[in-house]
């Protein structure tokens, strides 16, 4: 009795991991089919000319020549403690430029490099 118990518990064990890797694969299919469609909607959503300026004019901020944009500050202090906002203020291609110039800049200061010690033991 006992050597039928023991070679049945090895087939037994591997057809319930495969089980559970099964179910496992199912669910990451269903959340790939999901995304898929989202895709797919978000396709069908660009092929329209109005909506591709909108997106090109609110999260690139661009304009027609001859338009004028405006940026709209809120009327509180700069000294005053605020928390910080979640988003950056600036757009991120004048984020981009600014770090360009940044890294083309030459430091006047010569950062000191120390010298390698050995190891304490």
């Amino acid at each position: 009795m006992c050597v039928i118990a023991l070679s049945l518990a090895y087939p037994l064990r591997e057809y319930i991991a495969q089980r559970s890797e099964i179910a496992q694969l199912r669910a990451e299919q269903a959340r790939m089919r999901e995304n898929v469609e989202e895709l797919e909607q978000r396709s069908e959503e660009l092929q329209d000319p109005a909506q591709i300026e909108r997106e090109a004019r609110t999260r690139l901020h661009y304009q027609y020549p001859g338009e004028r944009s405006y940026v709209i500050l809120d009327g509180e202090d700069d000294d005053a403690e605020q928390p910080e906002a979640t988003g950056p203020r600036e757009p991120w291609f004048t984020q981009l430029w600014k770090s360009v110039k940044e890294a083309d800049e030459v430091g006047t200061e010569s950062e000191e490099i120390p010298e390698a010690q050995p190891p304490e033991r």
